[in-house]
């Protein structure tokens, strides 16, 4: 016998995966290319109808009849969360960690900080992963923009503007407990783009909101905002969200970035279709963005399966977050 011979490479299992509502960015269509890193077990609040087609039956998903049904089940190890009303995903967050899950939650995870906190704690305590749907940074063009910034070739950055637009829709909830509003689950974006992309830590922030455009009278939806943001190197940033996309864009969620350092800037717009590149007096034109994106899932899954580390760290990650709740809780309106 050989006792020199190089040991096998471990191969871990698939991730045992549930899904727990449908109200926002679901992750079953992911899953269906990803069967040697993730299984799906089962679901709860989420119509079945709606997967892939031959994923429940191929992973043996079966349909459960709430939250707790499904945190019983054994086989699941991860909770992906779009919770049918926002205002409580922070509560399922944690009985789903204290019930020993990792958790994948859409944005935003929390209405507060001590929600906010209370979720870290709870996957602190109980060893598990939380993590929210906060991969843009690291999808193209946004990744190259990232990597162009922490080159140091725009120098420091000064100023970061930036707009996160999607279109109305009658579906659109008047009452922001059901999907965190505008500011939430919006705005929330290009405040990821400041921390995420341009790597600039946000140290103040404001908010100024109107429900003017709302076509229901006495809605509760806001339908534009306006962030004012101080940044840790002494620079700004300025952010601007709407529902006011038109669909004549060809964009679900129109976005546009702006990265103003003092030796060049770096932007892309029209939902990343347009990249542009300038230091001091050369155009260095559009992006090369033939470099790969990272999907988030993927980085989360590895690192469950303990072959991988994520990008952030959960406090980066979750910043963003923390100021539009802060940003949230005083906002005026014209």
């Amino acid at each position: 016998m050989n006792t020199n011979a190089p040991a096998p490479d471990f191969v871990p299992q698939p991730v045992g995966v549930a899904l727990y509502g449908a109200n926002g960015h679901q992750i079953h269509g992911l899953l269906a290319a990803r069967r040697d890193m993730a299984r799906l077990c089962a679901v709860a609040g989420f119509p079945p109808e709606k997967l892939p087609p031959g994923l429940r039956a191929r992973d043996g998903a079966r349909v459960c009849a709430n939250l707790d049904d499904l945190l019983a089940d054994p086989r699941v190890e991860l909770v992906s969360l779009c919770s049918p009303r926002r205002r409580d995903q922070a509560l399922d967050a944690i009985r789903a960690l204290r019930a020993g899950k990792h958790v994948y939650a859409e944005k935003p995870c929390a209405f507060s900080e001590p929600e906010l906190d209370a979720i870290l704690d709870a996957a602190r305590e109980n060893g598990r992963v939380f993590r929210e749907m906060a991969g843009t940074a690291f999808l193209q063009p946004y990744l190259e923009m990232r990597r162009i910034v922490l080159s140091g070739i725009l120098g420091r950055v000064v100023q970061v503007v930036a707009e996160k637009s999607y279109p109305w829709h009658d579906a659109r909830p008047q009452d922001e407990d059901i999907d965190g509003g505008l500011i939430r689950q919006c705005a929330i974006h290009a405040l990821r783009f400041v921390e995420h992309v341009a790597c600039e830590r946000i140290v103040s922030a404001g908010a100024i909101e109107t429900r003017a455009g709302n076509p229901v009278a006495g809605g509760g939806s806001r339908i534009a905002a306006c962030l004012m943001l101080g940044l840790a190197s002494g620079g700004v940033a300025g952010i601007a969200a709407n529902y006011l996309n038109p669909k004549g864009t060809g964009e679900w969620g129109y976005e546009t970035l702006r990265i103003l350092g003092e030796k060049g800037m770096v932007e892309s717009t029209q939902g990343g279709a347009h990249t542009r590149l300038v230091v001091g007096d050369r155009d260095l034109g559009p992006l090369d963005t033939s470099q790969p994106g990272i999907e988030y899932l993927d980085t989360f899954l590895a690192q469950i399966r303990g072959r991988g580390a994520m990008p952030l760290s959960s406090e980066e990650e979750l910043s963003p977050t923390r100021w539009v709740i802060r940003a949230k809780q005083s906002p005026q309106s014209p």
